[in-house]
């Protein structure tokens, strides 16, 4: 056999094109292996069954998370306009009007929102009855004088 591949060089020529052939068949089945693995990760728990059906499917998906993420974003922003007119800042302060009787009965609350807009209500407790008065606070401050407990209220809100 050795005479008869050394006596006709195309016999060679064609057993070295064959083990080319051999080399590249394996190198390409390999290739064929690693993608039909990344494949059926692909398409793992997909309903489609092919590349096309993957995408629009994908496709789906994202139009569907798109129009979830501007819903969240439009309900953060009517969440956002209520909370700026919602009381934010609180201040409690406690007070005796009457230094010579009683105790702390009488109270003031300032209830603010984030643009410092809001109410006082005051609480004067009397052996008589209680009064209660409401004023009105804009831009952190009032058309009405304020008592020295009623601003120490707006500075416990968080007002300076």
């Amino acid at each position: 056999m050795l005479t008869i591949l050394t006596q006709n060089p195309v016999y060679l020529i064609f057993l070295g094109i064959l083990a080319i052939l051999i080399i590249w068949n394996i190198f390409i089945y390999y290739h064929l292996w690693r993608i039909r693995k990344k494949l059926k990760i692909f398409f793992n728990g997909k309903k489609a069954s092919d590349l096309e059906g993957v995408l629009f499917e994908e496709i789906k998906r994202l139009k569907k998370a798109e129009n979830n993420i501007e819903q969240l974003i439009k309900s953060s922003k009517a969440l956002k306009k209520v909370s700026d007119h919602s009381i934010q800042k609180v201040g409690v302060v406690r007070f005796n009007p009457f230094k010579e009787t009683g105790g702390d009965q009488s109270f003031v609350i300032a209830l603010l929102d984030s643009h410092n807009n809001g109410l006082i209500i005051s609480s004067l407790f009397t052996r008589q009855g209680t009064r209660i008065y409401s004023k009105p606070i804009k831009d952190g401050k009032s058309k009405y004088a304020l008592s020295k407990e009623e601003l120490q209220a707006l500075k416990k809100a968080g007002l300076e």
